[in-house]
């Protein structure tokens, strides 16, 4: 579930371009075959369960991926953003999504049926490598997610989110950097898989050590290299370390 970013840096928010998946060619094939679709804000392309049956690409606008837990909470997976590429692309038929994706802001969604990506990808060789790289990105962001939650505990998987935001909307100001996305400390905790008052006092905490601050409502990483060592950061390239 991640980025295409073919020929052009559509994603404003980002601290910096990433490393393109699809050529030009091969995004004007994917393209020649999307549906664009306006999501509002708060609407769901798709819920846990649904049958999956398309692909998706973000191209304005913001959409999270969920995990619904039985006790009712929910685990926020992904924060997908213009230039994405995400979606459930099983090799087996019939398959249903596990998870829920909202949009966060009113989007523009291209969507890709399977049969037509498929018709595509037997057709040209190099369209069917660019999507085995893009499988593959998506299976170690995930692992990389999964190892920072279950590994360094909450402060850990705290530092981790913060690098992750930082990776995907930080933007410097001064000697710092300044995560341009408001984020609610229930929000981040929903990224975690913690409680909100864990977060709040993990930030407490922070604040007090001069390693965030808060500037106009934004959170502000005055010391990335202590969020590093703190979560035992592999330097992992902007591509897999993003939400």
């Amino acid at each position: 579930m991640t980025g295409m970013h073919s020929m052009k840096n559509t994603t404003a928010t980002m601290s910096s371009v990433r490393e393109p998946i699809f050529s030009a060619e091969q995004f004007d094939l994917l393209q020649s075959i999307m549906q664009m679709k306006a999501v509002k804000d708060g609407a769901h392309l798709y819920w846990e369960g649904d049958a999956s049956d398309s692909l998706y690409y973000v191209k304005q606008g913001q959409v999270r991926i969920t995990k619904s837990a039985d006790n009712g909470r929910t685990l926020t997976l992904y924060q997908h953003v213009p230039g994405d590429l995400f979606g459930q692309l099983d090799p087996f038929r019939n398959s249903a999504h596990g998870f829920n994706a909202v949009a966060m802001e009113n989007c523009q969604i291209g969507i890709m049926k399977h049969k037509d990506i498929e018709t595509q990808l037997q057709r040209n060789g190099e369209l069917a490598v660019a999507f085995m790289k893009w499988l593959g990105l998506t299976h170690r962001m995930t692992q990389m997610k999964l190892r920072d939650l279950m590994m360094f505990g909450k402060a850990g998987a705290l530092c981790s989110l913060l690098i992750r935001l930082n990776n995907t909307f930080g933007k410097a100001r001064g000697g710092k950097r300044v995560i341009t996305l408001k984020l609610t400390n229930a929000e981040m905790a929903d990224m975690i898989g913690t409680t909100r008052e864990s977060v709040n006092r993990l930030l407490s905490d922070m604040k007090k050590e001069g390693i965030i601050s808060i500037e106009d409502g934004f959170l502000c990483i005055e010391k990335l290299e202590f969020l590093r060592e703190s979560c035992s950061c592999e330097g992992c390239p902007d591509e897999i370390c993003r939400m």
